[in-house]
């Protein structure tokens, strides 16, 4: 039994010491596979120095070339005979092409006027009587004032104001004056 339970010891304590063996190998492996990335990869300013050393190079070929379309002549599509020219020489034809030209006028700019409001977007008249207070007999109010009959249309009765009523005999709103008026069924 002495042997058995000697053995069990033996096999006990090599088992952690392989485990943490094994943690230490993985550790280097990952170390090394670290340094095998970023070990090539381009650091500090060296690197930073030639991106920017290429941003400005190319930003100065752009800039050549767009001075170089802005500024010379050269065929566009030579079979449709269209040409570019230099911006210069283009202004001086536009102006002087403008310069021909009769100016136009814009005309009278056209003013809501206080007479014949619209329906829905002009304020009461001046003179309406504000709401709640009496009105004359023969007066209309102003919702009636400000609303326009409707066109002779195909639309049903329903959505169309009652033609039957006057404007003098429509009751008066006791609060503020809406451009709509209010239908009962």
């Amino acid at each position: 039994m002495a042997s058995t339970e000697s053995i069990r010891q033996i096999a006990h304590s090599r088992a952690p010491l392989s485990t943490w063996l094994g943690i230490v190998l993985l550790f280097a492996l990952f170390g090394v596979i670290v340094l095998a990335i970023i070990g090539p990869m381009p650091r500090g300013s060296d690197y930073e120095e030639t991106r920017a050393k290429k941003r400005i190079e190319t930003l100065k070929t752009v800039r050549d070339d767009a001075e170089k379309a802005l500024n010379t002549y050269a065929w566009v599509d030579k079979n449709k005979g269209v040409a570019r020219i230099p911006i210069s020489r283009a202004m001086e034809l536009t102006t002087a092409e403008l310069a021909k030209q009769k100016p136009a006028s814009a005309g009278p700019i056209a003013t809501p006027q206080a007479q014949s409001p619209a329906p829905a977007t002009s304020p009461a008249p001046t003179g309406s009587p504000k709401p709640g207070t009496a009105q004359p007999a023969g007066s209309p109010s102003p919702v009636a004032a400000s609303v326009s009959p409707p066109a002779q249309t195909a639309a049903s009765p329903s959505t169309q104001a009652s033609s039957s009523s006057s404007p003098a005999t429509q009751p008066a709103a006791s609060g503020p004056a809406s451009p709509v008026p209010t239908t009962s069924p």
